[in-house]
């Protein structure tokens, strides 16, 4: 029983608001946020629809993880640190790029200062 009121009892009241509720079989539930995701393992999930609109009710074990960020760099990058470095190790300079979040000028003053 939830604060008293049996749980059936409770599923009625809320059909007479219009209220309908439904469990949804979840095996995990992620958010996607901007520099993390947020993780629900193990998730009781309930979809709750009132009024045309749909929420969800999630409860579960909470972790969080940090999101890989991936960098892009390219030939003409790689090109543009050679020249501007004058190292013409192409791994040398990738991992300069790699390093500084491929911001070009840093990895070329990086080469630079040794």
């Amino acid at each position: 029983m939830m604060g008293g009121i049996d749980p059936r009892a409770m599923k009625n009241m809320m059909a007479k608001m219009g209220i309908k509720s439904t469990d949804i079989d979840a095996i995990s539930v992620t958010i996607e946020c901007p520099g993390r995701d947020i993780v629900i393992s193990e998730p009781q999930v309930t979809l709750i629809e009132a009024q045309g609109t749909k929420s969800f009710q999630i409860a579960g074990n909470v972790s969080e993880r940090e999101k890989k960020v991936s960098i892009e760099i390219t030939e003409e990058d790689i090109q543009m640190v050679v020249e501007s470095s004058g190292v013409s190790d192409r791994d040398k300079v990738r991992a300069a790029l790699e390093e500084t979040n491929s911001n070009i000028a840093e990895a070329i003053l990086k080469l630079k200062n040794g």
